[in-house]
């Protein structure tokens, strides 16, 4: 709490400050105390400007008085209320009597949660009645003796208000401190004697209307309810639950309440713990990006106490996204705010924050386990879904229970689920547009059409590609289902190294993988991820991975040369760093519960040491006759009219499988122009054209023959 602030005004977490509203009667129970306390507010100001006749103020105050008694232009008051001892005492017993409910009159809470005086809850009063009677202008200007002074001053309420403290003035002290009252004070202008108005949402609150604060309202955003009690949580999700509303419960009164920074890089799940535990301490969870905390220190500040005050007013707890930010503008205006406020806090972040000037406690949150959500999908479809449905999706999919909740939810919307192929297609195809949305922003998505017949290599890297595939599809079983997991201690992605020549099928292979698995594909060209600023490189890669974690994404980094290409010896600090980013990289790769594939040309750039953090290498080698054969039987779609093409010649060109693409496809072109078939000449111009372009020379001698007619 700020130094200076109200020591009684903190709110135990769980605490409903708007316990008043639950009550059937408390809204006529509170418009009874309104009425009360304005018809005692009436009679004061009408014995305030009794007393104003009766004891004039200097010579020259008491002739504007008199003046605007005797001008015809002065408002006259809306009744002839005198105010006198007689008629202050019993309104006064009456308000004390309006004021004796369970709950209590708003205004009553107000003054007690922000630790009001008398003085200051009826000052607060004064002002407020200003939209609540339409007739308090005028008794304003009777009771300060003044027509132009139609509004409440300092000057009036310390004049006519029992209880009066100059420190109501105070910047430090309640009315000023929580922002309840706006002053309008002209430059060299007394403040004492400046018009004085009560807050809007202050007004709306005493009234009976409790809702958050406009000026907050458009900075934050209502976190989604719960869905379903907490015993429906995977257990590793109810035991950090627990331990938020734990450390919540256990602060000391009159002590602040702790910051919960929620460690880990998964938001998703962070977000569905925090707002579990803010509903079981009976508040809603507001979300704010700390991106959109102001800078200017004393927009920081009103906001803090602004956020103070309706943290005491309603039953609220706030979570502070810092889950992406590092600049160091957003994290000096965290710090700022959260030392300036108080109230129910959780604050998501990857790695704990320091600097903070207030307890905090830092948890790390996982999201479930497959196994667990296996559970959570079994639960949310119920036994009438699609056989085995829950053990493909926990396999292939990495979700909170939310996301898991609002999946099958729209799924079954659109159509019942039921025991059959339709609803299994339909749920993954829900999953998969569900966690499309944020990697299709930072890399290239492939639609993979290329199969196991389309691709040529020798049979012990084709059954190496088999291999991988069957680790993806059973990692599930073996890590989790047959305890593997619990014995590792390294990562357990599927890392990859795909090395060969430009143009040997690497790109291809990655196809073939995504579709055999039903994976999304999608390819990251790292000469672009990669950046000269320090710390710029592990960012993008972060952010590509993270991205990737939720959804059956194959991760294809593709120029992996970029990266390796820069592993030196190090000589200097941007040596040093550029070994970091290709340790970043394959940490990531270990940890990223996907596939993720590496392609470079370059694996004589990459030490053991690294070599050992990879699960497979799979090298494609410069295809053989035999094999250039086959690519060239394939290469022509079913379609294509091919004349006379004679495999065997066209095998004896150097050609690699993206070489023999590009010139099939030139030669098809070729034969379209001239109206005719694919033929031999057509395929040489093509390769002519191929290999003048790689700056390769044309072997002649691969192509000849004895009677080759090229315009055939």
């Amino acid at each position: 709490m700020n130094a200076g602030a109200p020591d009684d005004v903190s709110v135990e977490p769980g605490q409903q400050a708007t316990s008043f509203r639950l009550a059937a009667d408390w809204p006529a129970d509170n418009d009874r105390y309104l009425a009360a306390s304005l018809h005692w507010l009436r009679l004061v100001l009408a014995q305030s400007s009794a007393a104003v006749v009766d004891h004039p103020a200097p010579p020259a105050a008491a002739r504007n008085f008199e003046h605007a008694v005797e001008s015809p232009r002065r408002p006259a008051l809306p009744d002839t209320t005198s105010g006198t001892p007689e008629e202050l005492a019993a309104a006064t017993e009456e308000r004390r009597r309006a004021a004796d409910t369970v709950p209590p009159p708003a205004l009553e809470v107000l003054a007690e949660q922000l630790g009001l005086s008398e003085f200051e809850r009826d000052l607060l009063l004064l002002c407020a009645a200003m939209e609540l009677d339409p007739g308090t202008p005028a008794r304003c200007a009777w009771a300060h003796g003044d027509q132009a002074l139609a509004f409440p001053t300092f000057a009036l309420a310390l004049r006519a208000l029992p209880g009066a403290a100059w420190d109501a003035l105070s910047p430090h002290h309640g009315l000023r401190y929580w922002h309840l009252i706006e002053i309008t004070q002209p430059s060299g202008h007394p403040l004492i004697t400046s018009a004085l108005r009560a807050d809007e949402r202050i007004v709306n609150y005493v009234k009976g209307l409790n809702e958050l604060d406009s000026r907050i309202d458009t900075l934050v955003s209502p976190a989604a309810a719960p869905d379903g009690p907490d015993h429906d949580l995977p257990p590793s999700m109810v035991r950090t639950v627990e331990e938020v509303v734990r450390r919540w419960r256990q602060t000391a009164p009159g002590s602040a309440t702790p910051v919960i920074q929620l460690v880990g890089p998964d938001g998703d799940t962070k977000l569905d713990v925090a707002t579990r535990a803010a509903a079981a301490l009976d508040r809603v969870l507001a979300r704010l990006p700390i991106e959109l905390l102001p800078t200017q220190p004393n927009e920081l500040d009103t906001l803090a106490r602004l956020w103070h005050r309706e943290s005491t007013l309603l039953p609220i707890a706030l979570y502070l996204d810092a889950q992406e930010s590092a600049d160091a503008i957003d994290i000096r205006a965290l710090a700022r705010f959260l030392a300036r406020s108080d109230g129910a806090f959780v604050l998501a972040t990857r790695e704990p924050r320091s600097g903070i000037d207030r307890p905090t406690a830092a948890i790390e949150v996982r999201r479930p386990r497959p196994a667990e959500q296996r559970d959570t999908w079994d639960e949310a479809i119920g036994p009438d879904g699609p056989p085995g449905i829950a053990a493909a999706l926990s396999a292939q999919f990495d979700l909170a229970p939310s996301a898991i909740a609002e999946i099958v939810a729209a799924t079954a919307a659109e159509a019942p689920i039921e025991r059959d192929a339709g609803s299994h297609e339909r749920l993954w195809d829900a999953c998969v547009a569900g966690t499309r949305a944020r990697l299709d922003q930072l890399a290239e998505r492939i639609e993979p059409r290329a199969g196991w017949d389309d691709i040529v290599l020798p049979d012990s890297e084709t059954a190496l590609l088999r291999q991988i595939g069957d680790q993806v599809a059973h990692r599930t079983r073996v890590y989790e289902d047959w305890g593997f997991a619990d014995r590792m201690s390294r990562g357990l992605g599927i890392s990859v190294l795909f090395t060969g020549p430009s143009g040997t099928g690497k790109t291809m292979a990655a196809e073939v993988l995504a579709r055999h698995l039903r994976l999304s594909l999608y390819r990251i060209d790292l000469s672009a991820v990669v950046s000269k600023y320090i710390g710029e490189t592990e960012k993008n890669l972060r952010q590509l991975f993270d991205a990737a974690e939720s959804g059956p994404a194959m991760l294809f980094f593709d120029e992996a040369d970029a990266l390796f290409g820069k592993r030196s010896e190090v000589k200097d600090a941007h040596d040093r760093y550029a070994n970091i980013e290709v340790n970043y990289l394959l940490q990531r790769m270990e940890s990223y519960r996907g596939l993720a594939v590496l392609a470079t040309n370059m694996r004589g750039a990459l030490d053991q040491a690294f070599l050992r953090r990879l699960r497979f290498i799979v090298t494609f080698p410069f295809p053989g006759v035999d094999q250039r054969r086959a690519l060239w039987e394939g290469v022509f779609p079913a379609k294509a009219h091919v004349e006379d093409l004679d495999y065997d010649r066209l095998a004896r060109l150097p050609a690699t499988g993206a070489m023999v693409q590009n010139i099939a496809l030139n030669a098809a072109f070729i034969a379209a122009h001239a109206g005719k078939p694919v033929t031999m000449a057509a395929v040489i111009e093509a390769a002519g054209t191929e290999f003048t372009k790689l700056e390769l020379p044309l072997p002649d001698a691969a192509l000849a023959r004895p009677a080759l007619e090229v315009g055939a």
